[in-house]
């Protein structure tokens, strides 16, 4: 009886294996540039192999505990969107469940966008285990993004803050930008009731260079 429990045993922890796991890891090889839409951006993080990915990622969790059992499970979106806030982050290593957090994940996308060959894939794992542990985080000018484009191109950029950058600019510097600043200078101005060259150059000013920003 003893070896037809034990096939058994092993049949049900296979097939509990296979149901748990959403990702074929045949489907990614070490320094491999993982993304995954998440909450309000994407995600990125660098495959090391054997289930394993390092990214960037903001946690608050850090700051307020140190109960390293709870800090190494998955980072929740509250923990993350905290940690933004914050500024507080790490790179860290998870498996492919906890990194995609439900999602799909797309592989090298960045290779049709990046003018930069890739490195050699041990070339990139090795830069990205070197860079473990806590960092401080900038949404604009050091993110996950940032990382993994240093980690597999060796350059420092962001696609997506340069988008929301340039979005940003278009919202600013327009005509209807002009406008309202114009309109709100004056309102200050009446109600205030005083109209002196401290108050008009502002006024005056700020409008012009949004127009002729614009």
């Amino acid at each position: 009886m003893f070896p037809f429990q034990l096939l058994n045993i092993f049949f049900v922890a296979s097939k509990v294996r296979k149901e748990d796991s959403k990702y074929d890891l045949s489907h990614y090889k070490r320094g491999d540039l993982l993304e995954v839409p998440r909450t309000l951006f994407t995600h990125f993080g660098i495959y090391l192999g054997d289930n394993r990915v390092a990214h960037l990622i903001p946690d608050i969790l850090p700051v307020i505990s140190k109960n390293k059992s709870a800090i190494a499970k998955m980072v929740t979106n509250n923990r993350l969107i905290l940690g933004v806030i914050a500024k507080v982050a790490s790179v860290r290593v998870d498996s492919l469940e906890d990194f995609a957090y439900g999602s799909e994940i797309l592989v090298n996308h960045m290779d049709k966008v990046c003018s930069q060959p890739p490195m050699d894939g041990d070339e990139v794992a090795r830069r990205a285990e070197k860079l473990l542990g806590s960092i401080t985080y900038s949404l604009l000018w050091y993110n996950c993004e940032h990382y993994v484009m240093y980690c597999r191109y060796g350059m420092t950029i962001s696609y997506q803050t340069y988008q929301f950058c340039t979005a940003v600019r278009k919202i600013v510097c327009s005509r209807m930008s002009a406008y309202f600043t114009a309109l709100c200078g004056v309102g200050a101005m009446l109600y205030l009731g005083s109209v002196t060259p401290l108050t008009t150059l502002p006024t005056l000013l700020i409008p012009f260079t949004i127009w002729m920003a614009s």
